[in-house]
């Protein structure tokens, strides 16, 4: 395994750094996050530029790539304070799924959209009573005939608002043990009786959060992604991109922070001398500085693992690298604030709003005590706590 990047992936790297920079946090993510508009044009150009479908096969309009280089691109959006949510699931987790378990028409109707941005899915798990645990889940679909009837409830459902369909994990009713598995769905958000509700959140960004209400939400025989009764293998191969990609957000969030802390350092200064000459500011931010440097290494490697087909080695590296990488940014974020001293807290510099943003981190995709406990059983061997 190898981290030294290619050409094509450092090329990858510049040009949308390039992007990002004009569509930077201050001047266009906070502006937009502050009215609680989602982040259009940026989306729409970094579509169009190839950026958002790097990860799509090429015969459906994608660059023919992998996780690590939408990773790239997520990371780099970020590091100018540009991270786009629905990266997370449109492309990642959505164009993942179909691209491995989606019928020819299937993928010819969605996949070339999610590659050039003109079409967006949004992911849909997270229930009242269930959070995450796809074995809790009680959003149902029951067959009628050749069509599908889902009925249930879903939460914290990110960008619903944005997307032409949503992809929603239900269970069906496996035909041998009839035992309820989880399977996937494809609900257009024109569907009738598929209500999207906004719910009120404290957070300062652009992408607000719904709760969906599926009341016998009819949808044809191929709204079905995969198998009805394949259960969790299908579920898994896209939960596994989001978490890496999650970490590449929140990596490119704590190097924002890092590069706003130290321009401060070096320009700051109190008796004559830049504050960052000082080893109560320089010693912090070097410690961060490692620390973020340590979660993308392991972003890396779970991206990488994940391309080989290496799919258990991936789940444990990409759940280490979330983890890594949520608390890294929230601790790089709060040393930026605390270099800034009250300046921090100022809207001309912006830090402070994203603290709500990077503290998403903890909670999600996945928590940070789900991932302790993940690496308890699986990767130290320790019985089951759940």
């Amino acid at each position: 395994m190898s981290f030294i990047e290619t050409d094509e992936q450092k090329e990858l790297r510049a040009s949308v750094a390039k992007l990002a920079q004009r569509y930077n946090h201050v001047d266009y993510v906070l502006p937009k996050a502050r009215l609680r508009e989602p982040l259009t044009e940026l989306w729409s150009e970094a579509g169009r530029l190839g950026f958002l479908g790097v990860n799509i096969p090429e015969e459906y309009g994608g660059g023919g790539a992998g996780i690590y280089e939408l990773a790239l691109v997520q990371e780099e959006l970020a590091a100018e304070g540009a991270g786009l949510l629905l990266v997370v699931v449109s492309p990642a987790i959505c164009g993942t799924i179909i691209t491995k378990y989606g019928t020819p028409e299937q993928k010819q109707r969605w996949l070339p959209g999610l590659a050039d941005a003109t079409t967006t899915m949004v992911f849909a798990i997270t229930e009242p009573d269930a959070g995450s645990n796809s074995h809790h889940i009680t959003t149902t679909a029951r067959r009628d005939g050749d069509d599908w009837i889902l009925q249930g409830q879903k939460v914290f459902i990110s960008g619903v608002d944005q997307a032409d369909a949503v992809l929603v994990v239900a269970r069906t009713e496996d035909s041998r043990t009839g035992k309820l598995k989880p399977a996937l769905f494809v609900v257009p958000t024109d569907t009738p009786n598929f209500v999207a509700q906004p719910m009120e959140m404290d957070i300062i960004a652009p992408d607000r959060q719904f709760t969906l209400f599926l009341d016998d939400v009819r949808l044809p025989a191929d709204a079905l992604v995969g198998e009805e009764d394949a259960a969790l293998m299908q579920l898994f191969s896209g939960l596994n991109p989001e978490r890496i990609l999650g970490a590449a957000l929140a990596t490119g969030m704590g190097r924002y922070a890092l590069t706003r802390a130290v321009e401060y350092a070096n320009q700051r200064q109190v008796w004559k001398t830049p504050i960052g000459a000082h080893q109560g500011i320089a010693h912090p931010l070097a410690q961060h500085k490692i620390e973020v440097e340590l979660a993308k290494v392991m972003m890396q490697k779970a991206a990488t693992l994940y391309d080989a087909g290496q799919d258990m080695e991936a789940a444990e590296a990409a759940n280490m690298a979330k983890y890594a990488a949520a608390e890294a940014s929230i601790a790089a974020l709060d040393r930026a604030i605390q270099t800034h001293g009250g300046s921090g807290l100022t809207a001309e510099h912006g830090l402070a709003a994203m603290l709500g943003a990077a503290r998403i981190a903890r909670v999600a995709p996945v928590s940070r005590e789900m991932i302790l406990n993940y690496v308890a059983q699986h990767s130290l061997g320790l019985p089951k706590s759940y």
